[in-house]
């Protein structure tokens, strides 16, 4: 089996919400399957600590999970048009990988999801594209075929899919951006099965 790992950070629910669409696009290419991880949060005044395993949801990430899978899709809630500082901070213990060229020819993709429409989600996709670009990943957007792209009134861009979850964190993701996250999940696992000729 193909192994693509899914690793995002979620505040409130909505970039969460992404990633387990992401993995339904994932897993209907036969030959397959997601593993699920996160990234605990960090403090911004002296060293957070957190346990191993997280009370709910998916296992925080390793280096190992990196280096096992066939491919990587990343996913971020934007601060400030770029990624979230936890999944910064992961990205960032990634050098032993980068040295080894480890990722080099992995393919990768991307999403986020902001408070606001103009809230910076492009900016955000292409911050998390820069350190996949630096591992030597072969990255992957939406094409146009996807005709969502043309048709949202919500999020959705070719860098990769968004969502617009509102000032207070709550708005459901729009059938556009379901479909858009799923389209992507494919789209990575299709491009992984012809790499290894699945």
């Amino acid at each position: 089996m193909n192994e693509i790992l899914v690793l995002y950070y979620s505040r409130y629910g909505a970039t969460a919400a992404m990633a387990q669409l992401v993995t339904h696009g994932v897993e209907s290419v036969p030959g397959c399957q997601v593993r699920l991880r996160t990234v605990p949060p960090v403090s911004t005044v002296c060293e957070a600590t957190a346990d191993t395993i997280p009370a709910e949801g998916p296992p925080y990430v390793s280096l190992e999970d990196l280096r096992e899978c066939a491919g990587l899709v990343l996913g971020s809630p934007t601060r400030f048009g770029n990624m979230a500082a936890p999944l910064k901070h992961f990205i960032d213990s990634t050098s032993s990988l980068w040295l080894s060229g480890e990722l080099a020819g992995k393919p990768a993709a991307v999403f986020t999801s902001t408070s606001s429409l103009h809230g910076g989600q492009e900016t955000t996709l292409l911050s998390m594209m820069l350190p996949l670009l630096h591992h030597g990943m072969l990255i992957l957007g939406l094409p146009y075929t996807e005709t969502e792209l043309l048709s949202t009134t919500s999020g959705g861009t070719p860098y990769g899919p968004s969502h617009t979850a509102g000032a207070d964190s709550k708005r459901p993701l729009s059938e556009e951006e379901k479909h858009l996250c799923v389209a992507l999940g494919k789209r990575l696992a299709e491009t992984v099965a012809r790499l290894k000729g699945t």
